[in-house]
This record gives C-alpha cells, sequence and structure tokens, in this order.
C-alpha cells in the first residue's frame, strides 16, 4: 500500500497526478476485470463451464431475493439488452428461475435456482478460505473498510448527480 497521505496526492511538489473522478472510475474498472478473470479461474476449478463470471455476478446480484427483471437492473445497474441476454442463458442453464409475477402477467419475477445458490455457496466459501486463511491483517481489514466506505460515497455522490443534475 503507498503511505502517502491522500492530501499529498493533491500536492504541486508531489510527483503524483492529481486524482480525478475519471480516473477513480477506471481504476474500477480495471479492478472489476480483474476480478472477473479471478471469477474465470475459480469456475474452471469447480468445473462450472456453463456461465460466464459477469452471469455469476448476476447470480450475486439477485442473491436471496425474488427480484423483477426491474428490481435487477436497478440494483445492478446492468444494460437492459445485456442483462436480458444473460439472463436468458442462466434460465436456459438452470440457474435461474423465472416466472410471471402474480400481479403483472407482463413482469417476470427472478430468483436463484438451487444450483444457482449452490455455485454461489461455493464461491463465497473459496473467498471465505482465502481471507481467513491468507493471514490478512487487522490493517489490511481495516483498509478494506475504508475503501468501502470510500467507494460508497462515490456511488451515492454520482448517484445524485445523475438524478438532480449535480457536479460530480
Amino acid at each position: 500500500m503507498n503511505s502517502q497521505s491522500p492530501s499529498s496526492f493533491s500536492s504541486e511538489a508531489s510527483s503524483e497526478p492529481v486524482v480525478t473522478h475519471l480516473e477513480i472510475a477506471r481504476l474500477i474498472e480495471r479492478a472489476h476485470r480483474r476480478f472477473l478473470d479471478l471469477l474465470r479461474i475459480e469456475l474452471a476449478r469447480l468445473g462450472t463451464d456453463d456461465i460466464s463470471p459477469s452471469q455469476v455476478m448476476l447470480l450475486f446480484t439477485i442473491g436471496n431475493d425474488e427480484l423483477s427483471v426491474r428490481d435487477l437492473l436497478e440494483r445492478g445497474h446492468y444494460l437492459g439488452s445485456n442483462a436480458s441476454y444473460n439472463l436468458k442463458q442462466l434460465v436456459d442453464a438452470g440457474y435461474v428461475h423465472r416466472s410471471a409475477s402474480l400481479r403483472d402477467r407482463r413482469s417476470a419475477r427472478l430468483r436463484l435456482t438451487s444450483k444457482a445458490q449452490h455455485l454461489c455457496d461455493s464461491i463465497r466459501s473459496m473467498h471465505d478460505n482465502v481471507h481467513r486463511n491468507g493471514g490478512r491483517e487487522e490493517s489490511e481489514a481495516y483498509e478494506l473498510g475504508i475503501t468501502y466506505t470510500v467507494l460508497r460515497r462515490l456511488e451515492i455522490l454520482w448517484t445524485g448527480s445523475l438524478r438532480y443534475g449535480e457536479g460530480g
């Protein structure tokens, strides 16, 4: 980890560039791609070749809930066409149960099948074991908590900017 204080990033005397929202978004995107690469390796270890890492993320977004497609799109910030394609694949592969809503027959309800729940549990278990056996230091856990809080604040800021037109 870099031991520089946050204020040193914006210092004119520092050789580090000023960190912008664009640079943060680019870093998040790269980190997300690396995480999908890790999921691809985990799927191979589990012998699961009928689902992509992006589709696994959809499963985790659905979680233990029963959601409408609209709720899934809003919760996961997915594009409609990508989500539709991936949901069809997940239904066809037996990971997601899709049924018509009782209130509105035009609206579909989504929930994980036992196959999907088992896969999510296996992946979650792998991650828990890595963190438990990896000898993660208390300081790393603290830093991850701070990182999560900062990223969550950015998400709220950017969402507010979209909704209310405030500059980000």
